[in-house]
C-alpha cells in the first residue's frame, strides 16, 4: 500500500512527463487515488478501496495475476527471461505450437508481437509483399491500432488527423454493402481485406456474417488475402476461440492479443496459412522485432490456453447471466440505455448521448466498478466481465451499473 502522499507525486509525474489532461482525468477517475495492486477480479487503490474490474480494455479475461499464468512466467523468469534472438528457444516454439493447435491447426504459421498493432502490421506487410499490391480494404467503424500501418486501417478520422500523406493506401467500405469488396478488388490493386467480426471500439457492433462471407469469397477470388482481427473478440471473449471459425468464414490470417498474456504479460500474435506466410518463411528477417517471441511473454501462452478451456462452461453460464441482466436494465431504463449489444463476455450499452455515457462511466468507477469507454463511439460503454468472475461479481457489477443509470436518468428528467 502506498502512502497518502504518493498519489500526488504520481499525478504530478503524469502532468510533467505524460499529459496534463491525462493527469486530470486519472485523478478524477480514481477520486484522488491511484491503482497499486490487482488480483483476480479486483484492483486495489492507494486509499484502500477495491474496484471490480469489468474493463481494462479486454486484457483481463483471466483477471489479474492468474496463479497458473504467474507460475509459468515466474518459472521462465528463473531460467531465461530474455533471448539472444540468434538461436531457438523452447518457450517461443512451445507457445507457437500450442496456439496454432488451439485455434484448430488451420493457421500453422505464427508471429508474436507485444500489442495488437504489431500483429496488424505483419499481416498487412505479408499481404502486400505476397501480392505486390499496395491497397488494403478495411471497414467503416473499424479500429486496428495507432501505429502507422495499423492506423491506416482505423476508420475514426480523429486518430488519423495530420497523417494522411504518410499512411498506406486504404479504402473503407460500408459494413452493410455486400458488393463493396468485389467492386474494390476489380481494380486489381487490393492486397487484403481486414475486418473485426465484432467492432469493439465502435460500440461492440457485430458485422453481418453473410456480408463477411461474400467479402471473403470475393477477396480470395481476386487473388487477395483475408485478415480477421480478433484481438478483442478471440480466445473465448465472445464465446468460441475464434468468431470467424464459428461463422465458417474463409480467412487467411487471424490476429489475437489482449487476453493472450493472461493479465500478466503483453503479447499478441498473427497466425496465418503457409501461403500468406511464404515471404517470411523464405526470409525470416523480412519482418522482425527485438521482443517478438520474448521468452517471458511466450511462457504465459500455454498456461493461458489451458485455463481458458477449463473455464469454458463457466463462461457460457456467466455470459447468459450478463446478457439477461443487461437487457433487463435496458427495459427498465429506456430513456437512458437505448440499446444493448454483445455476445459472450463483450457487451456494449448505448446511452441517449455522450454526456449520459460519461456520467455513467464516472459514476460506476467512483462506486467500485471499472468499465471501458469506446474511443470511437463516446455514447457507448463497454462491459468486459472476466472469465474468472463469479455470479456474485456480476450481480455486484449490475447493481453498481443500475445505480449509475438511475442517477443519469434523474439528470434526463430534470434536464
Amino acid at each position: 500500500m502506498t502512502t497518502g502522499a504518493e498519489p500526488a507525486r504520481v499525478f504530478r509525474a503524469i502532468q510533467d512527463h505524460l499529459s496534463p489532461p491525462l493527469a486530470l482525468a486519472t485523478k478524477l477517475a480514481g477520486r484522488g487515488a491511484v491503482e497499486v495492486a490487482a488480483d483476480g477480479v479486483w484492483v486495489t487503490m492507494s486509499d484502500g478501496r477495491r474496484l471490480l474490474d469489468f474493463g481494462s480494455y479486454a486484457v483481463t479475461l483471466l483477471g489479474h495475476r492468474h496463479p497458473a499464468v504467474v507460475d509459468a512466467v515466474r518459472a521462465q523468469l528463473d531460467v531465461m527471461p530474455t533471448a539472444t534472438r540468434s538461436m531457438g528457444n523452447p518457450a517461443h516454439t512451445a507457445a507457437a505450437g500450442a496456439l496454432s493447435d488451439y485455434l484448430g491447426g488451420a493457421f500453422p504459421r505464427v508471429h508474436f508481437g507485444l500489442n495488437g498493432s504489431d500483429a496488424v502490421e505483419v499481416a498487412v506487410k505479408l499481404a502486400r509483399v505476397r501480392t505486390g499490391r499496395p491497397r488494403i480494404v478495411a471497414v467503416e467503424g473499424g479500429f486496428h491500432g495507432k501505429s502507422l500501418g495499423a492506423l491506416a486501417l482505423t476508420h475514426h478520422a480523429a486518430f488519423r488527423a495530420g497523417l494522411g500523406e504518410v499512411l498506406p493506401s486504404t479504402t473503407f467500405v460500408a459494413p452493410d454493402d455486400p458488393g463493396a469488396v468485389a467492386r474494390e478488388a476489380a481494380r486489381g490493386d487490393v492486397a487484403a481485406l481486414v475486418f473485426e467480426p465484432v467492432q469493439g471500439e465502435n460500440g461492440v457492433r457485430p458485422l453481418d456474417p453473410a456480408v463477411l462471407r461474400r467479402w471473403c469469397d470475393d477477396m480470395r477470388a481476386a487473388g487477395g488475402y483475408v485478415v480477421a482481427d480478433e484481438i478483442q473478440t478471440g480466445l473465448r471473449r465472445c464465446g468460441p476461440p475464434l468468431v470467424v471459425s464459428e461463422w465458417g468464414l474463409p480467412v487467411d490470417a487471424v490476429l489475437v492479443g489482449k487476453p493472450l498474456g493472461g493479465g500478466v504479460v503483453p503479447i499478441s500474435a498473427m497466425l496465418c496459412t503457409d501461403d500468406l506466410y511464404r515471404p517470411l518463411a523464405t526470409n525470416p528477417f523480412l519482418h522482425s522485432a527485438t521482443f517478438s517471441g520474448h521468452p517471458l511473454c511466450t511462457a504465459a501462452v500455454p498456461a493461458v490456453l489451458e485455463v481458458l478451456e477449463s473455464r469454458r462452461a463457466h463462461g457460457e453460464r456467466l455470459a447468459a447471466q450478463v446478457s439477461q441482466a443487461l437487457h433487463a436494465l435496458r427495459e427498465a431504463h429506456p430513456d437512458v440505455v437505448v440499446e444493448v449489444r454483445g455476445r459472450g463476455l463483450l457487451w456494449g450499452l448505448d446511452f441517449a448521448g455522450p454526456e449520459l455515457a460519461g456520467e455513467v462511466i464516472l459514476g460506476v468507477l467512483q462506486n467500485g466498478l471499472v468499465v471501458s469507454p469506446c474511443l470511437s463511439r463516446p455514447s457507448t460503454l463497454r462491459l468486459l466481465p472476466p472469465l474468472v468472475a463469479e455470479p456474485g461479481h456480476v450481480e455486484q457489477a449490475v447493481g453498481v451499473l443500475t445505480k449509475a443509470v438511475q442517477d443519469a436518468g434523474r439528470l434526463v428528467r430534470n434536464g
